[in-house]
């Protein structure tokens, strides 16, 4: 047997099942069903096809949760998946025996489930352990971020299940201001959806809530007749002064020495349960909460559960690499995307530097190289987006004349953009070139006559030849290695003379804190400031004003470290392998 977790429209009853009277009899199982979920799972065996399942035991759960369908969402539902061999029977009785184990109220359920994570089991473990959904178990540990005179109220029954749900996504500093009102007893705190609106729909921001100086603030603060708090009229004007105020707060942090500082976007939720301390010293990170009203927490030294796995299994003498590796600065396809742009700003400067193109050419042969046999660079892209991007480089145009024009010179066909496609089998017509001079690894159909084109050379002048050298060399300059930083600081490539800054460039790069540094490259530092806690799409938008010429932007705005030879990151550079390839070969270009 095994648990899956099967949707609603999968299950039906069986029709062998021993319950005919009373199985749709089930509104007393509605509001523990609404408050705790389904706690035990129901016992299903496939039923003719691998989606749909028959129910042997739980009828009454199923019609329970039929009914609360109609009014709202289900998710999938916890089943143990009965096979041939089993004996339902005896699972029954395993499963009411587990399930006695569970405590029934919320609060105890959660310091069952508490207890367990901090000996290591995940919340898929702790979900299979007592057949429940992996939800469920989060929703028990989302009461870790209450505080204790909440817990406490609820618990005696005076505050509700709904309310303390939504408690669960306030701050700290939320909770308290919303419990001070329930025991002031002089006003109604907010339940329900003006709860909701309280939390995260209210334009009121308490000055106290702010981080600079108020003296920086030159819109009206209204005073409350009725109580000491004083608000901001002008919202857009705090959130400006108060996003410059805490990326001047992160900035601290990074000088003093913390590996790593996460500015969280406004009303994301701190996650205590998903996080484990961890020192300064031994990679711990530091988090900052801000609420919908502008109030800001700071956690330090955490690091989420996955990563304090891996940092104990890299050993406390290797955290600050294991930390490193963890999230990198580029996503794989970002890094693709810069290797290969590089990429063809360097070979095409080689076209210009027959020297070192020879020299290069002597090196591999001493040297050895995955391409070296002779083959042509494969220049594989990960995404079509990247491909399509590279063709509107201008070292692209460059380097295709020269092969056309190299082709004329051996005597070869040139071939035209529909007529390479043709040459190319299937698989390769998502590649970044058309039809190489140079057979790349599986062009087992696009041989040259080697014999014809010797005849050919022999009628050129040295001149020509080493022309010729020079193209084959730049051809076969394989991609994402530190060759490609190594010939290009040789050659001091500008890329701002072929590539230009696109869509897809700006869509690859997934990380909030790398878009926010390369805003404060193009745009400038006040707006990058101004704009540390917007969404990614925000920042994109902004980045793509600036490709429009809609916004102004700084000197130089796109030569961006990665996009530099060698190549560079922001901040640590994190996980850039362009960066760790250069780091392990630069000793011998620095002389």
């Amino acid at each position: 047997m095994e648990l899956k977790h099967i949707e609603l429209t999968n299950l039906s009853p069986a029709k062998t099942n021993v319950r005919k009277q009373g199985s749709k009899d089930c509104d007393d199982l509605i509001p523990s069903i609404r408050s705790l979920g389904i706690i035990q799972p129901l016992l299903v065996r496939p039923n003719g096809s691998p989606t749909s399942f028959e129910i042997v035991a739980g009828q009454r759960r199923y019609h329970a949760l039929s009914k609360i369908a109609e009014d709202e969402n289900i998710d999938p539902v916890p089943c143990i998946v009965m096979s041939e061999s089993d004996d339902a029977q005896a699972i029954e009785a395993s499963l009411a025996e587990n399930i006695a184990r569970l405590p029934m109220d919320e609060i105890d359920q959660y310091k069952a489930f508490a207890a367990l994570t901090k000996q290591g089991k995940s919340i898929g473990d702790i979900a299979s352990m007592f057949g429940v959904s992996e939800r469920l178990v989060k929703q028990r540990l989302a009461i870790a971020n209450l505080i204790a005179p909440i817990l406490n109220a609820y618990r005696k029954g005076d505050i509700r299940a709904e309310t303390v749900r939504l408690l669960t996504m306030a701050t700290r500093q939320q909770q308290k201001d919303w419990y001070a009102m329930v025991k002031a007893g002089d006003c109604y705190p907010p339940t329900g959806r003006a709860l909701k609106i309280w939390l995260f729909g209210g334009a009121e921001i308490a000055t106290t809530h702010a981080l600079f100086d108020l003296a920086d603030y030159t819109g009206n603060i209204v005073s409350d007749l009725f109580g000491e708090e004083a608000y901001f009229d002008d919202i857009d004007q705090f959130w400006t002064l108060q996003n410059a105020a805490i990326s001047a707060l992160k900035s601290r942090y990074a000088e003093d020495g913390w590996k790593d500082v996460i500015v969280q976007e406004v009303g994301e939720r701190w996650c205590s349960w998903e996080m484990t301390k961890r020192a300064k010293s031994k990679g711990g990170k530091v988090y900052i909460e801000i609420g919908h009203n502008g109030a800001v927490e700071v956690y330090e030294g955490y690091v989420t559960s996955a990563e304090a796995r891996r940092l104990e299994k890299a050993g406390n003498a290797d955290a600050e690499s294991a930390v490193a590796d963890i999230k990198p600065e580029l996503t794989k396809a970002a890094q693709n995307y810069v290797d290969l742009h590089r990429h063809s700003a360097v070979r095409r400067d080689l076209l210009n530097h027959q020297g070192l193109a020879l020299r290069f050419c002597v090196a591999q042969i001493i040297a050895g190289s995955d391409l070296w046999k002779v083959q042509a660079d494969p220049r594989k892209a990960s995404k079509p987006e990247i491909a399509d991007s590279l063709a509107t480089n201008k070292a692209e145009a460059a380097f295709e004349a020269e092969r056309n024009e190299i082709r004329m010179l051996l005597g070869l066909e040139t071939l035209t953009d529909s007529e390479a496609d043709n040459e190319l089998g299937e698989d390769e017509k998502d590649d970044c070139q058309s039809a190489t001079l140079v057979p790349r690894r599986d062009d087992w159909e696009h041989e040259h006559d080697g014999h014809g084109i010797l005849s050919k050379l022999k009628t050129l002048d040295d001149e020509t030849v080493m022309r010729i050298l020079t193209f084959i060399t730049a051809e076969c300059l394989p991609s994402g290695t530190a060759w490609v930083d190594a010939l290009g600081k040789t050659m001091e490539t500008d890329m701002q003379t072929c590539w230009s800054p696109d869509q897809a460039f700006l869509d690859l790069i997934r990380d909030k804190t790398v878009l926010n540094a390369v805003v404060g490259h193009v745009a400038g530092k006040d707006t990058a400031e101004a704009h540390v806690t917007s969404p990614c799409k925000v920042q994109r938008q902004i980045l793509t004003n600036c490709i429009k010429g809609e916004r102004k932007t700084e000197e130089n705005a796109w030569a961006l470290p990665h996009m530099a030879f060698p190549m560079r990151g922001f901040g640590d550079q994190n996980g850039l392998s362009a960066v760790a390839r250069w780091d392990a070969v630069k000793h011998h270009y620095e002389q």
